[in-house]
């Protein structure tokens, strides 16, 4: 055994001397040049750069004492940079060395059930990835001839989004919504729900603390998405230049299964996070402020990202690209600046209003001003069909519970709509974490359509439709079938209930 070890220490250092010999062979003595800089002055996750006369937008920089930057601004006799890992030794007067490189992330599917910084450095305990490939951070968007239509369902498990507001595999829909109204909770229930349909997901977490990365990666694991589900970290505590990059790696990291084939959902929580991080690197750099101190190419940085998002053509692998970016607003105003920016960029949205959290309904989905302009593309026709009838049922629901605020008698028949509408509003609402099967979505669609929860009370909306659930985790009917084929068989399980 003993000799065994000997004889391979001695053939590992036997290679690597005859490697160290072969590379003294084949050095060759030669006029070399390079540039290296200086720093003027570091602070805030900015160096300034004097001597880089060759230095490129977005072009990689190394300082001396290990530190490495990304140049963000060019002027007259500096570079900006913006820092990407500072250690305790750098102080103005470092060297700086001009590499020629641009920023790149490893991609690979060893980045499922991961959990990563934006540069692609691992942030759990699982050891070391081994990636296939490095992508840039930043490419431009697909070309028209090589994107799509969007036309298959991406399925979040929430009632109301599946049936009135659908997404499609290479939409962007935004969401939107004051702090604390469940914009977040929305996004897991939606990457829970592709956990057993082919669907990779990259979660993007921008600005958090730690105790809520904490908290995703943990719910994650507990719904068993973890394991098709890519997490891109830049804390609260993080450098600005890592959250501003952090949306940008994530979408890199799931272009990349789209280039594969693979359908894709990426979550960016949040952007609002993410634009106040560039206005405070575009400030220290010393760009001109617009509208609410934000840089003018604000825009630009948004929509450069989401238009990646896309379904290719067969021909480019027919692969997808679902983006929910999350936007924050403050006190309902979805007027300012950052909200409109996005709302004009993506194809929908989804907003969450503070009052429907207050009282009680939940999710806080204000279908009346949520829209999605693609979805309805990608619906099945079932569903489509079916979804129709309920949606102007609740709409016109709405309008007319307004007379009952003002204590005035109402005719027989508008007093049996606006009941039948409570009763929809108490099948609408959804707990967190308990994303539903198209299947069910289907069964109660009908049933309501049909009248068979007319003559319920309120507080017994919750057992049938729980009843209804265990009954279609039975059977195999699919959303395929024909009304009448569903009708028959839901008429048959809540008769068995004693319902009618």
């Amino acid at each position: 055994m003993l000799q065994r070890e000997a004889s391979s220490a001695n053939s590992s250092s036997n290679s690597l001397a005859d490697s160290q010999t072969d590379w003294l062979a084949r050095y060759q003595y030669g006029l070399r040049l390079s540039e290296q800089g200086n720093v003027v002055s570091v602070g805030d996750g900015i160096a300034w750069i004097s001597g880089l006369p060759s230095a490129r937008m977005e072009d990689v920089v190394y300082l001396e004492d290990g530190s490495s930057a990304l140049v963000f601004h060019l002027a007259r006799d500096r570079v900006g940079a913006i820092l990407l890992r500072q250690t305790s030794q750098l102080t103005a007067g470092a060297s700086v060395f001009l590499t020629g490189k641009r920023l790149t992330i490893g991609v690979s599917r060893a980045l499922l059930g991961r959990v990563i910084d934006p540069l692609g450095v691992p942030l759990d305990d699982a050891g070391p990835i081994q990636f296939d490939t490095y992508r840039l951070l930043d490419v431009r968007s697909p070309p028209i001839i090589a994107r799509d239509f969007v036309s298959q369902p991406l399925y979040t498990g929430n009632k109301i989004i599946d049936t009135m507001i659908p997404i499609g595999k290479g939409q962007r829909q935004l969401i939107i919504g004051d702090n604390g109204t469940g914009k977040s909770s929305l996004a897991i229930d939606t990457v829970i729900n592709q956990r057993d349909k082919n669907v990779y997901c990259v979660y993007v977490l921008i600005g958090q603390k730690r105790s809520t990365v904490v908290n995703t990666i943990e719910i994650l694991r507990r719904n068993q998405a973890l394991s098709n589900t890519a997490l891109v970290v830049a804390e609260a505590t993080a450098m600005p230049g890592l959250k501003y990059l952090a949306p940008f790696a994530g979408c890199a990291v799931a272009e990349a299964w789209m280039a594969e084939g693979y359908d894709t959902l990426v979550v960016y929580d949040d952007l609002s996070t993410h634009a106040r991080s560039y206005r405070e690197l575009s400030l220290l750099l010393r760009r001109p402020p617009g509208r609410e101190a934000y840089p003018g190419d604000i825009f630009f940085l948004h929509s450069r990202l989401l238009e990646r998002s896309t379904r290719l053509s067969a021909k480019q692998g027919g692969g997808s690209m679902t983006a929910l970016p999350i936007i924050e607003t403050e006190q309902g105003e979805i007027a300012s600046y950052i909200p409109t920016n996005l709302i004009s960029i993506t194809d929908g949205q989804i907003y969450l209003d503070q009052q429907l959290f207050v009282r009680g309904f939940l999710p806080a989905i204000d279908v009346t001003r949520s829209v999605s302009r693609i979805g309805g593309n990608a619906q099945h026709p079932n569903i489509k069909k079916e979804a129709g009838r309920m949606k102007l049922d609740y709409l016109q629901f709405l309008e007319l519970e307004v007379f009952t605020r003002f204590g005035s008698r109402l005719e027989p028949s508008m007093e049996a709509r606006i009941r039948r509408g409570q009763i929809l509003r108490e099948i609408l609402k959804q707990e967190p974490l308990t994303p539903l099967t198209i299947e069910f979505q289907m069964a109660w669609l009908v049933a309501y359509n049909e009248g068979m929860f007319d003559h319920l009370e309120l507080d017994q909306v919750k057992p049938h439709l729980q009843f209804l659930q265990e009954q279609i985790a039975r059977t195999r009917l699919s959303i395929e079938e024909g009304h009448d084929q569903w009708k028959i068989l839901i008429h048959t399980w809540l008769n068995e209930m004693g319902m009618e």
